[in-house]
């Protein structure tokens, strides 16, 4: 019987695409995916059910309140999803990998193209308890950090991606502002599931970033998404952070991948050629090529 992998999370859009491209890219492992309908991963006595049931080998922990408004608005709810289920997770695969995904907004944007060793500054709750739990995981020298950039996909709900939020968005007739001065480096969420797979065989605990390799504004990124969502078109407009009345945003977000590259078969790619090439195909733009759907 091959050992069974536990992903958490998996009607979200990183557990979802782990599930849906593990016949291609995790042969070697029986992948299970929990979503949050299936499982409170806050109540400690159904997680060590679930552990009795399952007996897995690896866990992936994608389940979170990733939302930063909703996290604003809920302190406590974003502590109890995404720190004190990471907790719960982390001591009960004390003796077998877990991988945790934290994010980007761990940082200040303080600065371009952070790296592994850069201290965590969040501006926001839910940076502030990714970056906790990410001190809970690294207790245990076995397990696992990966640091995820703003990923694109096509999410099993339709809702959990920022490409379906801005075509939702422009479908009800909503103008968007997208800053000028704002920095990510976003990646396609099928390349982010292949690497994850194969960062899982490396068996190299650690923390790591995982982003793509173009540094662009979320007005570049606008721009970009046209050719493949032209009802887009009309609908965004350039601006500037300096002017956004809302929480503090992180003005400069681009992560370097490079220690999580040295492990990878393959290239992480720039967004923007991924963009160009995907618009090209009728297929999900967001796959990995040979990516097998289920």
């Amino acid at each position: 019987m091959k050992p069974i992998a536990l992903i958490t999370g998996a009607a979200g859009l990183i557990g979802g695409y782990l599930v849906r491209t593990a016949a291609r890219w995790a042969q070697q492992w029986e992948v299970h995916g929990l979503t949050r309908a299936e499982a409170d991963l806050t109540d400690p006595a159904l997680v060590k059910e679930l552990w009795r049931h399952h007996h897995p080998q690896l866990v992936v922990h994608c389940a979170a309140l990733s939302r930063t408004g909703a996290c604003e608005q809920d302190r406590a709810l974003a502590r109890r999803i995404n720190v004190d289920a990471t907790r719960y997770l982390a001591d009960l695969t004390r003796d077998i990998p877990f991988v945790f995904l934290s994010s980007d907004q761990v940082f200040d944007g303080s600065k371009a193209w952070y790296v592994e060793t850069d201290g965590v500054n969040p501006l926001n709750v839910y940076g502030q308890t990714k970056a906790e739990a990410e001190q809970v995981v690294l207790q245990n020298p076995a397990h696992a950090v990966i640091r995820i950039a703003l990923a694109a996909g096509t999410s099993p709900t339709r809702d959990r991606s920022f490409v379906e939020d801005m075509v939702r968005a422009v479908a009800k007739g909503t103008r968007l502002t997208l800053f000028t001065d704002e920095f990510r480096c976003p990646i396609p969420a099928g390349t982010l599931a292949r690497a994850l797979w194969e960062f899982v065989e490396c068996q190299q605990p650690g923390l790591y970033h995982l982003a793509g390799s173009d540094r662009l504004s979320r007005w570049e990124i606008g721009e970009l998404l046209v050719r493949l969502y032209p009802e887009l078109r009309s609908k965004i407009q350039p601006g500037s952070v300096a002017d956004y009345q809302g929480p503090p945003r992180p003005p400069d977000l681009s992560m370097c991948s490079d220690k999580m590259q040295a492990l990878l078969s393959f290239r992480l790619p720039g967004f923007r050629q991924w963009v160009i090439d995907g618009s090209q195909t009728g297929n999900d733009p967001w796959d990995e090529p040979g990516s097998d759907r289920q």
